[in-house]
């Protein structure tokens, strides 16, 4: 690939990157809000994970700003990105598995919230607009860092699916369980997509777009 098709596609990058940190900062905050309000354990991972998926953005936008100052990928730095990106995921699952286990012992019962569900049906239509344009680039360069935020921000729209069918669900049925059903579903994607970005695999893995 010419130099120049290189930097212009690092720089697209790096403005999807910071598209993502500015959206997730303001889904992320309106998410907890109306999670912690109703009561919604699938909302406030929702939440959470739009600011888990702010700091991968923020890893990556760090790491695209260096190679357009320095011209070279530090292999060795991006490495400790992307497994830093991979911890994110970890991290998510463990709190959505953790806190689903917590409700159901408990037998904690949520409100409904229309400000969740007007939420998460945004978040629906944007995240993948985000994932696929930042597949587009990764595989462009065959990046696996771009790749691993790309496949943190299509679970982020996986997520948007399931809260939003688990809302409703329980709006329509009362039954408290399928908010908790809602999170655990994306907690084993987010297992995977972790162990495919520790390994390096999403340039060769991530075709299911």
């Amino acid at each position: 690939m010419h130099p120049t098709d290189t930097t212009a596609l690092t720089r697209r990058g790096l403005r999807l990157a910071q598209t993502t940190i500015a959206w997730n900062v303001v889904e992320g905050a309106v998410a907890i809000t109306a999670g912690l309000a109703a009561g919604l354990i699938s909302v406030i991972g929702f939440g959470l994970d739009s600011g888990i998926e702010s700091v991968s953005a923020v890893l990556v936008a760090l790491r695209l700003s260096a190679r357009l100052r320095h011209g070279d990928a530090d292999e060795a730095r991006e490495r400790r990105a992307l497994r830093g990106v991979a911890l994110t995921f970890f991290a998510l699952a463990a709190w959505i598995t953790a806190a689903g286990i917590r409700t159901l012992a408990l037998g904690e019962q949520p409100e409904s919230s229309p400000l969740a569900v007007v939420l998460l049906t945004v978040s629906l239509i944007v995240m993948p607009l985000l994932a696929r344009a930042k597949t587009t680039v990764g595989r462009a360069l065959a990046d696996p860092l771009i790749l691993a935020d790309a496949a943190e921000t299509r679970m982020c729209a996986w997520l948007s699916g399931s809260t939003l069918i688990a809302l409703v669900g329980f709006r329509l049925t009362g039954a408290a369980w399928l908010d908790v059903a809602g999170g655990l579903v994306i907690a084993v994607f987010a297992v995977r997509e972790g162990l495919e970005a520790w390994a390096g695999e999403l340039v060769e893995d991530d075709d299911d777009d």
